[in-house]
């Protein structure tokens, strides 16, 4: 028996990802799958997808090139891929090999590209800089060097693209600035006869967020693994949430008045009491923030962690109740009308649901259904 895993619903996954296909009314999709598919296991979740068929994603997208060979040596070998992170020009030779599309976001990579001898057809997206600040080219910068790489023996601009900082925020003001920028850099390219490829912006936030930012196509990444990336977004599509976190009870044992749990004793029972550990901790993604501070759901009920979270255990108060060694205690997830969402762990832990599934430990194994 698994002590703790993570159950990864495949069914939940594929319903998402067809409610997002239906809100973008025919635009391509591509299906963010980097960070192992924030943390839900990259090559099975892009198999479930592709087995959509005729459905299925238009585009993967991984951030680095290491991702990007591990997809392909998975058997994903079809779908056309994209790369987010800068690209190194010395790498050139290896994108081409494992059919990668690399993104190139800097002027000085673009002018090494430019003076670079191909053996064979390179195809590459460009991040435009509007305003996220972090990496692309700046988009008052960006024409010049579109027009230098559109003549390029031997490379191809397969797309253009643009990433937004406040897609998930109420004010969109900022986001309307980056489009404004973005659909300047796009007419001139048009009224000068260069062919960007395939434009998009539209992430998560934006699909369910913003209006006229679709473009030729969409990225989904939280919306496909069934969270919305802020409260301030609508729920405008039903997400359904694919992750759930199970453990067992290992160890049973009744405390004394004024006996402690953990280490720095940070709980000390205040009347006898009986405690449950389970075998999880802060080296598989539990933080050590949520210290006297989470609840479990054990036979439907909530029950309160208790002591400073460890490496490999955490506890929990089951007062006088009978709970049993060998129970399930599920951590993220639903049973009977009782549900824990990452949402509840991201505000717990002062965090986000993204950096919650992407920091759930390696070690936890994966189960998938559906």
């Amino acid at each position: 028996m698994l002590n703790t895993y993570i159950e990864i619903n495949l069914s939940n996954l594929k319903k998402n990802f067809m409610s997002i296909r239906s809100r973008a009314a025919g635009k391509k999709i591509l299906a963010v799958v980097k960070a192992d598919a924030y943390g839900h296991g990259m090559a099975e979740c892009a198999k479930a997808l592709v087995s959509l068929k005729k459905n299925s994603p238009d585009y993967f997208g991984v951030a680095m090139l290491q991702e990007g060979i591990e997809l392909r040596e998975s058997g994903v070998l079809l779908t056309p891929l994209l790369c987010f992170a800068p690209m190194q020009i010395p790498d050139a030779e290896e994108y081409i090999k494992h059919n990668i599309m690399p993104t190139l976001s800097d002027e000085i990579s673009a002018e090494k590209l430019l003076k670079k001898k191909l053996k064979s057809t390179l195809k590459i997206h460009l991040n435009i800089d509007t305003g996220m600040g972090l990496t692309g080219i700046q988009h008052y910068n960006a024409y010049e060097i579109i027009k230098s790489l559109s003549v390029k023996k031997n490379v191809k601009i397969e797309g253009i693209y643009t990433i937004f900082a406040t897609a998930d925020k109420k004010d969109k003001s900022f986001a309307a600035i980056q489009m404004e920028r973005f659909n300047s850099l796009l007419k001139k390219l048009k009224e000068n006869g260069i062919n960007p490829g395939i434009v998009h912006a539209a992430n998560s936030a934006a699909v369910l967020n913003l209006k006229g930012v679709y473009f030729d196509m969409v990225r989904t990444g939280s919306s496909l693994y069934g969270f919305y990336p802020s409260k301030e977004v609508p729920k405008s599509v039903k997400l359904l949430p694919v992750m759930s976190l199970f453990s067992y009870i290992s160890v049973v044992k009744r405390l004394k008045k004024g006996e402690s749990v953990g280490f720095g004793r940070a709980f000390i029972a205040k009347k006898e009491t009986t405690i449950a550990t389970i075998p999880i901790g802060y080296a598989d993604g539990f933080k050590r923030l949520l210290s006297n501070n989470f609840k479990a759901i054990i036979k439907g009920k909530f029950y309160s962690q208790i002591g400073n979270v460890s490496m490999d255990r955490i506890a929990f108060n089951a007062g006088n109740d009978k709970i049993l060694q060998g129970e399930k205690v599920v951590l993220l997830g639903k049973e009977k009308n009782a549900e824990i969402s990452v949402w509840d762990w991201a505000e717990k832990a002062n965090s986000i649901p993204y950096e919650i599934t992407c920091t759930m430990g390696q070690r936890i194994p994966r189960v998938y259904k559906g």
